[in-house]
């Protein structure tokens, strides 16, 4: 049984080998799908649109089904473990995907599932984010491999802590642009620079020099409200704006894993510009998804 908790659980090769399904499935062949009668049940504690809608019509067009639960509805507000939780839900399903705040809860999740748990985000990690980041440069570059791509911004935060390793691991170069008061995750950079290079930068003009793929996310992320205008302000430097653009290579793509806040962390000139692959990135999520349910099944050959 295969889960997918962290980028890493993925090697290179198995990374490729979800793009080649996900190239199946964008070719249309219909004889890519799940056993008659599979389910999976959504255990999301976080708000979420792109990933929650895409997950559900994952499912749906691979011919299963799913159910969505808010874990405050359920006995785990009462006390209930997560672990005995996900002993009976593995029971009655046959994937449990996850969005939650602590990645320590989903690897309790985990232990007790008896089914494939797929993380949809939590503190640490997004990997299905990162793969279908992959796919979409892949997509609008033609490779991989030898691309240059600069993080801007936030630089410690869970999008960006997968990307980096699955980019290293893909054998791109990894620049992360962010203050010095805001630390990259010390435990993901080390591990992405186990696979390839990682650099990191205070200075915008250095680190986006030569990069192929510019990305960036809010500088804001859930449950950090209460540091907003704090965070707004020790990001704006690193705001992905023309002029910043214009400091990567010409052909450069933008990219921003949604929900974006315009005249933030990025402008409207930009995201909106022709150099944006945003709502391709956003689209290719459910390709990606259905590629890893249909891996993770053992479906895709």
């Amino acid at each position: 049984m295969m889960n997918l908790l962290s980028i890493e659980d993925f090697t290179k090769a198995q990374m490729g080998e979800v793009f080649e399904i996900a190239n199946d499935l964008r070719a249309d062949k219909s004889s890519l799908a799940l056993k008659k009668g599979s389910i999976a049940v959504l255990l999301f504690e976080k708000p979420s649109t792109r990933t929650r809608i895409s997950f559900e019509v994952a499912m749906a067009q691979l011919g299963g089904n799913y159910i969505y639960v808010d874990p405050r509805t359920t006995q785990l507000s009462r006390g209930e473990s997560w672990s005995d939780t996900a002993k009976v839900l593995s029971s009655y399903v046959d994937f449990i995907i996850c969005r939650l705040f602590k990645d320590e809860d989903l690897r309790e999740i985990a232990k007790g599932s008896s089914v494939p748990v797929i993380n949809a985000l939590t503190d640490q990690e997004h990997p299905t984010q990162a793969l279908a980041d992959l796919y979409t440069i892949m997509e609008a570059k033609g490779k991989l491999k030898g691309l240059k791509i600069a993080m801007l911004g936030d630089v410690a935060n869970n999008t960006f802590n997968s990307l980096m390793i699955a980019a290293a691991m893909m054998g791109m170069e990894v620049a992360l642009i962010g203050p010095k008061a805001n630390v990259a995750n010390a435990r993901f950079v080390s591990k992405a620079k186990e696979y390839g290079i990682v650099k990191i930068y205070d200075n915008v003009k250095e680190g986006v020099e030569g990069a192929d793929v510019l990305y960036t996310d809010t500088f804001v992320s859930m449950g950090e409200e209460s540091e907003a205008e704090l965070r707004r302000k020790l990001f704006m430097p690193y705001q992905v704006n023309a002029n910043v653009l214009k400091m990567a290579a010409p052909r450069a793509i933008v990219m921003h894993p949604l929900p974006a806040h315009r005249g933030e962390e990025v402008t409207a000139e930009v995201i909106d510009g022709k150099q944006s692959v945003v709502f391709q990135q956003a689209k290719n999520k459910l390709l990606v998804e259905k590629a890893i349910i249909l891996y993770i099944a053992g479906r895709g050959k």
